[in-house]
């Protein structure tokens, strides 16, 4: 039997690839306003929940934005990138500089997602967050979970320029996903994926409680570790090639 949350959001994947499609086809163009909730349950046979998980995601994606009491349109998508191009980011010193980049961004993210976010937020974090652990747990890639829990914290913020930036990086965001971080830095996979999962549960704990501060510090404290820890290890490269 397919546990609910995963039925939920299968069908809600479902939904946001239709849309999207729509979107990018421009049948609906930047400003058209989105079909209501009910006209959406009709068009695809499922739920209030499911249409509502997949407006979150479609606003995560900066693809649409809900004005409370009028709907949701379709947001005009900029042809430029901020100059964050992920395809060039490629080397262990590239990937430094995005982290140096991160903890600027992403501290404050972590201390407005605490302010701002709704219970359907923390429960979404809280998903991404065990997804991820029980990756860790059996051995498998947690980089798409993780990417999610970033991604979802961007979200929270309500500001989709936040989301914007993690969007154009992909999988830039995520060290691991570039670059075999646990052999990088010595360490046994099972000790890095503890300390790892340690750090996300901390923001998350944060969030949960709404407490800005602590979420601004412990997003700070796991992106600057992560940095600490690949300085460590392009020490011992370059001290390897000399």
């Amino acid at each position: 039997m397919v546990p609910p949350q995963r039925k939920h959001r299968s069908l809600a994947q479902g939904v946001v690839e239709q849309v999207t499609a729509i979107i990018r086809d421009g049948v609906l163009k930047p400003g058209d306003k989105l079909p209501t909730e009910s006209s959406l349950m009709a068009q695809h046979g499922v739920s209030r929940t499911v249409v509502r998980e997949a407006i979150s995601h479609l606003q995560a994606a900066g693809l649409v934005q809900t004005r409370h009491g009028i709907g949701t349109f379709v947001l005009d998508r900029p042809n430029s990138s901020l100059g964050l191009d992920a395809e060039n980011i490629l080397t262990l010193r590239d990937v430094l500089s995005i982290l140096e980049l991160r903890i600027g961004v992403e501290t404050e993210t972590a201390g407005l997602a605490a302010s701002r976010r709704s219970e359907l937020q923390v429960t979404e974090l809280a998903g991404a967050l065990a997804e991820m652990q029980q990756a860790m747990a059996e051995g498998r890639s947690a980089v798409e979970a993780d990417k999610r829990f970033h991604l979802l914290i961007a979200q929270a913020t309500g500001n989709r320029y936040f989301v914007d930036i993690l969007a154009q990086l992909g999988n830039a965001i995520i060290p691991r996903a570039r670059l075999n971080t646990p052999v990088l830095e010595q360490d046994k996979p099972a000790a890095f994926n503890e300390r790892v999962s340690r750090e996300h549960d901390d923001i998350f704990r944060a969030v949960e409680r709404q407490d800005p501060e602590a979420a601004r510090a412990a997003m700070r404290t796991h992106l600057s570790n992560s940095r600490e820890r690949l300085v460590q290890a392009q020490r011992r490269l370059e001290g390897k090639v000399a």
